[in-house]
């Protein structure tokens, strides 16, 4: 069976899940979904988690740096939605007080490269220098989801301009700092090719290209890449990409086919970044270093319908996923992404640290968990508030709430977690 998802079974599927998001049924599962891990972490206790070897703290805090337009045209910016680049210092200095020193953050791309090769890094060195003083170690996404609107995706000029743009990037951060940097050049590609190539739902707006997006961003992140390594052979490259899991809709052998085929799909990406797979695109394997993995309550679900809950025969234990990434690439993993909306952070936070926990005690070298967004910030639909975060919205003063139920299941983790870090492949060098 071909690991690669058929791109037309792809548009089918699209379309089944644009279908499917609303509705009582969706309602009424979404109620069954969140009950089920209130239900999980009420019988866990607090795991014992291996503290990271990469990273400086093993809770990582994520910060929403979407840059995309919508169907729209309507261009997001959610650093500036959540005033983040407005309080990037108090940000970074109110994460420390919960010991978490390893933050995601990004450039805006699009505000930086006013014109082709000239760049104004105003937007991004606050953020920068503000990193530096905290002594906070981040992250950085060059590409999430945006870029300038004088450049076409489909055009050669995408792929040699976003090379540039990391090349120029990871030189100024190095003439700023002495701290080894780390980089995601390209933010999801597997899931901005199927929203943005097979869905339409993000830019470029595109249907029945899914394939051909996903391997235009590639072909990006390995520009990326070599232009980062070529400004600093030290820094750390971390691919970021959804972990997901597709149950068949029936026993018959062709859904069941389907459903792995799908589930495969996930490995495209990073296949293509290794070169495992469709080697003409310039893949190697020393192009991944570090594997972030993006999970959410709706990873998992039934092929062509909804998602699965946590208590479900078909639910696949995260620590399955987590080591089977990490026996595919021998590379280190985190969760590069996670959360959950509304009163269930903490339990969220404690089903998956479970799962990490259970990983590193099998033998998987997972590094962190990073928690995003680690702000509330405006639905990139309907701009409503969405309660995700350690931190709140800022009031006039910059000063963030904080979630005290997440706040102190953090606390409870930070408390066991285990000084002596994993041993391991350290780098994909």
């Amino acid at each position: 069976m071909e690991d690669r998802l058929d791109p037309v079974l792809d548009d089918a599927r699209a379309v089944e899940v644009s279908a499917i998001l609303d509705g009582e049924r969706a309602r009424r599962n979404e109620q069954r979904l969140h009950a089920s891990v209130a239900e999980r972490a009420a019988g866990l206790a607090t795991p014992v988690l291996t503290r990271s070897s990469v990273f400086q703290s093993f809770l990582i805090g994520g910060f929403e740096g979407s840059t995309h337009r919508r169907r729209d045209g309507r261009r997001l910016d959610l650093i500036a939605a959540t005033q983040h680049d407005e309080h990037a210092r108090a940000d970074y200095a109110a994460l420390a007080r919960h010991g978490v020193r390893t933050v995601r953050d990004g450039l805006r791309w699009h505000l930086i490269e006013t014109s082709p090769g000239r760049y104004d890094w105003s937007s991004f060195l606050p953020m920068l220098h503000a990193a530096r003083e905290t002594g906070t170690q981040v992250i950085w996404d060059l590409c999430h989801w945006g870029w300038p609107d004088d450049i076409d995706i489909w055009s050669p000029a995408f792929v040699d301009r976003f090379g540039a743009f990391a090349t120029a990037a990871a030189r100024l951060v190095k003439s700023e700092t002495d701290a080894v940097p780390f980089y995601t050049p390209v933010n999801e590609i597997s899931f901005w090719a199927w929203g943005g190539g097979s869905l339409g739902y993000i830019n470029p707006m595109a249907e029945g290209r899914g394939h051909e997006l996903k391997e235009v961003l590639v072909r990006a992140a390995i520009a990326g890449i070599d232009g980062v390594r070529a400004s600093d052979p030290t820094a750390r490259i971390v691919s970021a990409e959804p972990a997901i899991h597709v149950s068949p809709r029936s026993a018959d052998p062709y859904d069941v086919q389907a459903a792995d085929q799908y589930t495969a799909s996930q490995f495209e990406a990073l296949d293509f970044l290794s070169g495992r797979s469709h080697p003409e695109l310039g893949g190697r394997p020393e192009y991944l270093d570090i594997i972030g993995l993006n999970y959410y309550l709706h990873n998992q679900w039934i092929d062509g319908d909804l998602p699965l809950a946590l208590d479900h025969p078909d639910f696949r234990p995260l620590r399955e996923i987590l080591a089977e990434v990490h026996a595919r690439y021998a590379r280190p993993v985190f969760l590069a992404e996670t959360g959950i909306e509304g009163d269930l952070r903490a339990d969220w936070l404690r089903v998956i640290a479970t799962e990490v926990a259970a990983a590193q005690q099998a033998g998987a070298q997972v590094e962190g968990i990073c928690l995003y967004p680690v702000t509330d910030y405006p639905g990139w639909d309907d701009e409503r508030h969405c309660p995700t975060g350690l931190l709140g919205y800022p009031d006039g003063m910059g000063i963030r709430p904080v979630y005290e139920p997440l706040a102190a299941e953090m606390a409870e983790h930070d408390a066991k977690l285990m000084r002596t870090p994993q041993t391991g492949l350290m780098r994909g060098r």
